[in-house]
């Protein structure tokens, strides 16, 4: 009687709408990062401190990952992920209210802290479907999700430009209240069975990452791949508004939409695990980011073939990225209902760690060496994970507790 009740559970309205939502709530980590400067001008913050105002949010939603998402295995679903959204719009009000350096940091933090709620929707999502469409539920959501990411910057970019920064935090804010009631009267009740204390819920993580090889291997694969995705998206801007192309901000938002082509990989991922085809689709993945920077050296800087060859790499690669993204999470939701929420916790902990590197090392790379020494770099990330792909085997069972 459990499954029927499931799969009703999991109507393609309900998709949509976890998929909205996942969107909607990623977005908000990414609408201050062309909005850095004109925000730091605003509340006093010297330039040299500007990184601070994306950092403290990806520091935020670091901690989360590892300290708030795992509740998912311990509180009702339903209401958790519904606080977090409240919590959220509370954050962005704060943000937009703000005209002192202190208070905008910490309403970064917690805009950070808060839109952890993306990451108790998808395991909440892949606990609804029933296992033989899992992937195909996990990958639809996930478009959802990667469509926020890739359009937050553009959009926040194009308020801002008619208006202000602060209507941008202002309007994510009502944005998250009117998500808030919708989750409220959609999302079905889910009330998870464990029974460890909080702080054992923490310690168990340890175990999971200790004892679950296809969660670490699974998690490398990622990072690598998420690592030569930030450190793309760090430095194409930085190379078409030099010398070469000399593109404007507008210019460069329409190239940043273009990325969002890459979003269709996550229901195509989804279906091809669910007929247990993860593993090639895994390494075409991988092949094809190291495919995207590799062919961005095919034509001259500058010219408008190699424009042309640098929108498609950037379709190319988001597209990757998104593969093996999908395909590793159907994978670590395999290894148990009960600890989907800390599995996935881990799984994107480890591979956000890879894109803060990638965003650093990308930097660096630029500063020092160009496209050239950046896209070399972007190219042995996914070299590295198909090295490593290869020691693949049929994984085996291993006990989850």
């Amino acid at each position: 009687m459990a499954a029927p009740a499931i799969s009703r559970a999991m109507s393609a309205g309900m998709t949509f709408v976890m998929a909205a939502a996942c969107g909607l709530i990623a977005a908000n980590l990414y609408y201050a990062q062309p909005l850095a400067g004109p925000i730091a001008a605003s509340i006093g913050l010297p330039a040299h401190a500007t990184g601070l105002i994306v950092t403290l949010t990806q520091i935020g939603y670091g901690l989360g990952l590892l300290l708030i998402v795992p509740l998912g295995d311990l509180l009702e679903n339903r209401r958790l992920i519904v606080t977090m959204v409240g919590a959220a719009a509370i954050a962005l009000l704060a943000a937009g209210f703000s005209t002192a350096v202190l208070p905008f940091l910490a309403a970064s933090l917690a805009i950070g802290l808060a839109s952890t709620a993306v990451q108790m929707i998808v395991p909440f999502a892949a606990n609804l479907a029933p296992d033989a469409h899992r992937g195909r539920v996990v990958g639809n959501v996930m478009s959802g999700l990667m469509v926020g990411i890739m359009m937050a910057r553009p959009v926040s970019s194009f308020i801002a430009r008619f208006s202000s920064w602060h209507l941008v935090f202002f309007l994510s804010a009502a944005v998250m209240i009117v998500l808030g009631f919708v989750l409220a009267t959609r999302l079905p009740k889910r009330v998870p069975q464990t029974k460890l204390s909080y702080f054992s819920l923490l310690a168990s993580m340890g175990r999971l990452y200790a004892t679950q090889p296809v969660l670490r291997r699974r998690a490398f694969y990622q990072a690598c791949q998420f690592a030569a995705f930030s450190l793309f998206w760090t430095v194409t801007p930085l190379v078409l508004a030099g010398p070469a192309f000399q593109l404007t901000q507008a210019g460069i938002a329409l190239f940043a939409l273009a990325g969002v082509a890459g979003a269709i990989a996550s229901p195509i991922a989804g279906r091809l695990a669910d007929r247990d085809l993860g593993k090639p689709a895994t390494l075409f993945g991988i092949l094809a980011v190291a495919a995207a920077f590799a062919m961005t050296h095919i034509a001259p800087e500058g010219s408008v073939v190699a424009l042309t060859l640098l929108t498609l790499a950037a379709i190319l690669l988001d597209f990757g990225v998104t593969m093996t993204l999908v395909i590793g999470q159907r994978a670590i939701y395999g290894l148990g209902a009960e600890l989907r929420s800390r599995l996935n916790g881990l799984f994107m902990a480890t591979f956000f760690c890879g894109g803060a590197i990638g965003s650093a090392v990308g930097a660096w790379a630029f500063a020092e060496g160009g496209w050239m020494l950046a896209s070399m770099i972007g190219l042995a990330l996914p070299v590295i994970a198909s090295l490593y792909f290869m020691t693949e085997r049929r994984p085996q069972p291993v006990p989850a507790e």
